[in-house]
């Protein structure tokens, strides 16, 4: 974060005493503001949406409304504000329905000073970066004019699909992780959560969203890069885009497969590499991401239950007429104290697991909990090589593809 940089901060807090505590620690840091204290959570939405802080710093416990609920409030009327919530006690389960509805980090009380002046500067960081993000994204209107001029000098992206038959395989954390190793200067990537209903890419990358895809819908047929930039934000760590699910599972019946392909193939025209994490079910949505997609990441376990349910999709990819060099399979989590091998699985489905990612708890979990890709901070253990692996065979495979498409093409022309 640029030290120069002041972070706005809002304390809410029913409890005086507490206010001037957490307030007189912060007072002490020149590069802080203490913009204005709140006691409830109706002040609290009032005085964010009125001042629009870097930093609400929030008690759980407010004598008027479920500081969930506040949260959610907040970071509608005011999107780029930083939620950090002081509890007596963090439970896995209340994290995870926090960080939904939009908390940034999370102290336990009484805070420590060092803690929690921490805590406020990174989500100041993170709050000055997406105002800064935004301004840069979102057009003039005269560009919006000629949204050509936007456009990435990539021809036409790819589109890849991370799949699998059976739920509970990691797709999730294959995909956020596949898509931050795509991402580079050279090749923007964005990773779309194609789960409209109970999508976790947010959680997984540790970002929050107040658009999605279903803000495109009405507009579907006029995209431009500035629309797109209104339904995306950006992974600070790693540089690439996302776009998040629907707030409210109910939502997903509002997007419609048609409308769902059609966004799909313009961010092709603005991104190298689209990652599409998707559900197992096949679905409308489901399906119009298997029509649209280069590349088919199919993943599965060592589980007979996964194992088969790979076998009936390769059933189902032939009735599709799906070539199966857009195909790519991938055994995650193998355990070699289990004797079921990816040859043996191969052999059985008479298609190469061409992939392999070693079973790693310590290290998914640690990241899935902490919202931040182990290929990031954990670049040289085996299960980041493993996906930097997928990642550089899916540009072989995609190059590939291509090659072969334009020597089918070469093919059909009259000779001379």
């Amino acid at each position: 974060m640029d030290t120069s940089a002041v972070v706005r901060v809002l304390i809410v807090d029913s409890n005086p005493e507490t206010r001037e505590k957490i307030r007189t620690l912060l007072k002490m840091e020149k590069g802080m503001d203490l913009v204005a204290t709140a006691r409830t959570g109706r002040e609290a939405i009032d005085m964010a949406q009125e001042t629009e802080p870097d930093v609400v710093v929030l008690d759980v416990n407010l004598p008027d409304i479920d500081e969930i609920a506040v949260t959610e409030a907040i970071c509608r009327r005011a999107p780029f504000t930083q939620i950090v919530i002081l509890a007596v006690q963090v439970d896995p389960n209340y994290m995870r329905r926090a960080m939904l509805a939009g908390a940034r980090d999370f102290i336990v009380k009484p805070p420590m000073a060092d803690e929690l002046r921490s805590a406020v500067y990174r989500a100041g960081g993170i709050a000055h970066e997406r105002r800064n993000q935004s301004f840069r994204t979102l057009p003039q209107p005269s560009q919006e004019a000629q949204p050509s001029k936007n456009v990435s000098p990539f021809v036409q992206g790819k589109v890849i699909q991370v799949y699998s038959p059976k739920g509970g395989t990691g797709c999730t954390t294959l995909a956020t992780n596949l898509a931050v190793s795509l991402q580079s200067d050279k090749t923007k990537t964005i990773l779309v959560d194609g789960n409209l209903q109970y999508g976790d890419v947010a959680v997984f990358v540790n970002e929050v969203g107040y658009n999605s895809i279903l803000d495109l819908t009405p507009q579907i047929d006029d995209l431009d890069p500035g629309v797109i930039a209104t339904v995306t934000v950006n992974h600070p760590r790693s540089g690439m885009d996302v776009m998040i699910a629907p707030n409210r599972p109910e939502m997903a019946d509002q997007v419609s497969g048609e409308q769902f392909y059609k966004a799909l193939q313009y961010l092709k025209r603005i991104y190298a590499y689209v990652v599409v994490d998707t559900p197992t079910s096949l679905n409308d949505i489901n399906l119009a991401v298997l029509d649209a997609a280069d590349l088919i990441v199919v993943v599965f376990t060592q589980d007979i239950a996964a194992i088969k349910n790979t076998r009936l999709f390769l059933s189902v990819a032939e009735g599709l007429h799906i070539n199966r060099q857009r195909l790519l399979l991938v055994m995650n989590r193998y355990d070699k104290r289990i004797a079921i091998s990816p040859e043996k699985v191969g052999e059985n489905l008479k298609q190469e697991i061409l992939n392999v990612v070693p079973l790693d708890e310590k290290t998914a979990g640690r990241a899935a909990n902490q919202g931040l890709p182990f290929v990031l901070d954990g670049k040289n253990e085996p299960i980041s090589k493993s996906v930097q692996d997928l990642a550089e065979n899916i540009r072989s495979r995609l190059a590939s593809l291509d090659a072969a498409e334009l020597g089918a093409l070469k093919a059909l022309k009259p000779s001379a």
